[in-house]
Order: structure tokens, then sequence, then C-alpha cells
């Protein structure tokens, strides 16, 4: 079944308590559309689906933002739990982008790269001003699909405010399925992304 809450327009805390009423009463399986216009929404959702074991997905409209919630645990486990919310907002991103093209870092032994590219990623939420955006393209994709060592980390960087995005030509090639964190993006938001960022690292 399909829910729709449409938050255009409120202020924290009203989107997570909107979604938080919806999906006390949903079933395993069942999908929640979330509409919302500030960041603050944004990651103070993707708290509670990771609170809730619910997958979650966030796409940039025209208007906002479009937040798809699919639930995943069972309905007792889901009102007990008490939502974390946030509505200061997010920490100063530095002004650079990350650019993530292989699910390794440098060449040479493949499973050295893996555990390089694990420390990289965790390096970052460490890091003073955390990135602004982060690309995942090419075999980069993979960083952000299911069993990625990674999506704990790049989860603490989304809440810290930095965007992430992967290409979407990139998971349709490899069959990715979507993304586990972060929206999925297109050749054109890659490039003007790249084209606006004052540096960009590529490890």
């Amino acid at each position: 079944m399909k829910h729709t809450v449409d938050a255009m327009g409120k202020q924290c805390p009203v989107p997570v308590v909107m979604t938080k009423k919806v999906l006390d009463q949903a079933e395993q399986g069942d999908e929640i559309q979330i509409l919302v216009d500030n960041e603050t929404a944004v990651n103070n959702l993707s708290r509670l689906a990771g609170s809730t074991g619910c997958s979650f997905v966030s796409k940039k409209t025209a208007d906002g933002y479009e937040i798809r919630m699919v639930v995943k645990s069972d309905k007792q486990a889901r009102s007990e739990v008490e939502p974390e919310i946030v509505c200061t907002p997010a920490s100063l991103q530095g002004d650079y982008t990350v650019c993530f093209t292989s699910d390794k870092m440098g060449d040479g032994d493949p499973e050295l790269g893996e555990i390089l590219i694990k420390g990289f990623v965790y390096a970052l939420t460490q890091l003073e001003t955390p990135p602004a955006v982060i690309l995942f393209y090419n075999g980069g994709a993979r960083l952000t699909a299911k069993d990625s060592p990674c999506i704990e980390d790049l989860r603490t960087l989304q809440e810290q405010g930095t965007e992430i995005l992967t290409c979407g030509t990139c998971v349709n090639f490899y069959d990715l399925g979507e993304p586990v964190v972060g929206t999925v993006t297109n050749m054109y938001t890659i490039a003007e992304k790249l084209t606006n960022a004052s540096k960009v690292i590529r490890p």
C-alpha cells in the first residue's frame, strides 16, 4: 500500500511528526512518499528511517524534496521508537566536492583498495568541515548500494548536511538497485556540481 505525506511548507519537527503517525499505522512492505521543502526535514526523516528499519531514498525536485520510505520492520517495533529530531541547521560544509569513481582506493591489491576506501569515507566524517557534495559514479556507485561497508559512515555524512548523489546510469548498468543512502542523479547534475565546486577531490 502507498501512503503520501505532504509536508511542504512545514517546519521542524512537523514533517517527522506527520510521517511517524503514518508509519505507526503502516504494514510491512508499505511505501510512504513524503514531500518536504527543506534539508532539515530530509535529515530528520533519514534518522527516522534508520531508527525504524525503513529504506530511505530522497530526490531533489523543482519545489523541494521527494522522499520514499519502504517499511521493513513490524508495527510494534516501529511504534516504540522515539524519533530523533534536530531542528538546528546542519553544520557548515566545506566548499569542496568529493568524487568516488571506484569502490577501491588506488592501484595495486584490490583487498587493500577496499580497506583504504572504507577508511577514507570514515575520515570524511571526522573532518571539521565535511564535503558539501559527494558524487558516486562508475564503480564508485557500489559504495551507496546494499552491502556496501561504507553505508553507516555515509549516513553520518548525510546527517551532517553533505549531499550524496549516485549516477543513475551507473546504478542501472551494474544492476545495483536503489542506493541505500543519498539520491540518484543524472550526468547533467554531476557536471553542474563539478563545475560549481571550488575544489574537487578524487581519492
